[in-house]
């Protein structure tokens, strides 16, 4: 059950006051002191802790959420902290320690994400992602069955399929305009471009074709097909295929090779930041060791 701390009223006058940018916080005088929105055994919580959580043009059925949920999560850590405490020895030198380390890697990381953002050079070239393939080749094993070739799913009221099944299986370029034409215009999907890669389970899923027992034996032995059932007609055409357990193709892990280039760089300045840093710092003399 949620913890219920502030009730929905008070919740949503909190909200508003801090929508419109009111100076909320009161301060502590010897004659008034801040009101806490909730307590956690022994810890308060007071206004200004949540200061900043609700952003300029929050609905204010959001902010209530929002503000809620903070409460409940800061009671939920409050309690953790003092059942904790009370059941085992800390080392609170230990703690302030662990603290300070994991402020300066946050800091660090912000400052890491900002340099490689401004520094990184996202453009990788063909030549680039056939090197990498070809030395890596081995860890490009295909896990599914591809095909390249042209896909349609269209009603089965569509006009004029004959003339459609004509044009998938036509070479030439004026069908091939005519076939974008005629799906746009009645097919519910369509993969025309026979130079893009596909795994074979996604373009027939949902159709009669995924029932196939023998999908490997099909595709050695099809290169076209027609389908139905009582409200689509499928057609595919098969230009070429790739079966599971062999190398994939350059173009199908094209985006995969591409990230992980990427990364490389975003690793290598990384290294570069910090070295630069330190090697700066030990020419200015702003760092030495005492022996």
């Amino acid at each position: 059950m949620r913890l219920k701390i502030l009730k929905g009223s008070f919740i949503i006058g909190l909200v508003i006051i801090l929508i419109q940018g009111c100076d909320f916080i009161q301060i502590k005088t010897e004659q008034e002191e801040v009101k806490p929105l909730a307590r956690a055994k022994t810890n308060f919580l007071y206004p200004q802790d949540i200061e900043g959580i609700v952003k300029p043009g929050t609905s204010k059925e959001d902010s209530v959420e929002l503000v809620q949920k903070f409460i409940e999560d800061w009671a939920r850590k409050q309690l953790l902290i003092e059942e904790a405490e009370g059941k085992i020895d800390v080392d609170e030198a230990e703690i302030e320690r662990k603290i300070l380390d994991y402020r300066y890697s946050l800091i660090g990381y912000e400052y890491m994400e900002f340099y490689i953002n401004n520094n990184l050079n996202t453009e990788v070239s063909d030549e680039e992602i056939e090197a990498y393939y070809e030395k890596n080749v081995d860890n490009f094993m295909l896990k599914q069955n591809i095909i390249r070739g042209l896909y349609v799913k269209t009603p089965v009221e569509a006009p004029n399929t004959r003339r459609l099944k004509r044009l998938i299986q036509s070479n030439k370029p004026e069908d091939f305009e005519e076939l974008k034409s005629y799906c746009l215009s009645f097919a519910t999907q369509y993969q025309l471009y026979d130079s893009v890669w596909m795994v074979f389970e996604d373009v027939v899923k949902n159709s009669p074709l995924a029932d196939i027992p023998n999908k490997v034996q099909f595709l050695k032995n099809r290169k076209f097909v027609e389908n139905a059932d009582d409200s689509f007609l499928y057609y595919l055409k098969i230009d070429e295929y790739r079966i599971s357990d062999n190398i994939s193709p350059v173009e199908f892990v094209k985006d995969q090779i591409i990230s992980i280039i990427l990364n490389k760089r975003k690793v290598e300045l990384a290294k570069e930041l910090e070295d630069n840093i330190y090697e700066n710092a030990v020419k200015n003399k702003e760092f030495e060791i005492y022996n």
